[in-house]
């Protein structure tokens, strides 16, 4: 059902209100659009798989699960180095 004129206006109104009185709220309801937002299209995901639809596209990760990965990745490394340096040393001592 479309809305009229006025109730349109009156919307706009309250909403720039909103914003210029609480923008934490406005954040806060923006990032819970968002999580709205993508738990609709995991569900159409799992239904388009269950459905045996191919045309879903991948999803792409999130980019603070790309940061906790590379975090994860550079720790590893450090770690890796850090017993190869160790074990040199301890080769070394051992030989004299």
């Amino acid at each position: 059902m479309a809305w009229s004129q006025d109730e349109e206006r009156l919307l706009a109104q309250i909403e720039r209100h909103l914003v210029d009185e609480d923008p934490r709220l406005v954040a806060r309801l923006e990032s819970f659009n968002d999580r709205v937002r993508r738990s609709e299209e995991s569900e159409r995901r799992r239904e388009a798989k269950a459905n045996g639809e191919k045309s879903v596209p991948p999803r792409r990760p999130r980019r603070s699960t790309v940061i906790i990965m590379v975090s994860w990745l550079l720790i590893a490394t450090l770690v890796a180095t850090l017993l190869v340096l160790v074990l040199r040393h301890e080769a070394a001592a051992l030989a004299f």
